[in-house]
């Protein structure tokens, strides 16, 4: 895995205009929802999760909304740890003192086959006592909504019913990528939740 994701891989992804999957916009807006959604639902963030956080796209914009957290990175590649000064490791490895209030996830878990994923989102659990944003490249991701000609084919592409089913375990879905820890001190309105019945205060 380490090997995989090197400096050409990154190049090709995230560095060269004409190839890249993304752009600092995009990211700048997934940031700013990641914390509206935390202070929607009045959650303190003092500790933040980026688990598997590439480049680092979604570092700064994280930092600017929720300015009172402190930002971990963990990353597997070694290139991009030797680059930015992420902590090395993988998901289903990370072992940290201390849970986060918010853990981000976004696009790594299809890299992993089926025993490391399910090893990952078990993680994810002890890692996350509040609020998870979780996304991964689907089958459907794959057919229905990527541009193919920038996105990287050599995945797992499983079904989003294969993740669902497993982090509804400990967390509920509450929509756009959110996930709330069953266990964390907070509650929704019934419609704010996916499928699933439940109160917030106020």
């Amino acid at each position: 895995m380490d090997g995989r994701f090197d400096r050409n891989y990154y190049h090709r992804y995230y560095f060269d205009p004409a190839s890249s999957v993304t752009s600092r916009a995009e990211m700048n807006a997934r940031g700013q929802l990641i914390g509206a959604c935390a202070r929607h639902l009045g959650l303190p963030v003092k500790r933040l999760l980026d688990a598997g956080c590439g480049v680092g796209l979604l570092r700064a914009p994280l930092r600017r909304v929720l300015p009172q957290a402190t930002y971990t990175g963990i990353e597997v590649s070694a290139y991009l740890c030797r680059r930015y000064g992420w902590t090395q490791s993988t998901i289903e490895d990370y072992r940290p003192t201390r849970p986060f209030d918010l853990v981000v996830c976004y696009d790594v878990l299809q890299y992993l086959d089926d025993r490391r994923a399910a090893r990952s989102l078990a993680n994810l659990a002890r890692l996350c006592r509040g609020l998870l944003y979780f996304s991964a490249l689907t089958a459907a991701d794959w057919r229905e909504n990527c541009d193919q000609t920038r996105t990287d084919r050599d995945a797992h592409l499983r079904r989003g019913e294969w993740y669902r089913t497993r982090l509804r375990r400990h967390f509920r879905e509450i929509g756009a990528g959110f996930w709330l820890r069953r266990t964390a001190p907070l509650s929704l309105w019934e419609l704010e939740s996916v499928g699933q019945s439940g109160r917030r205060a106020g």
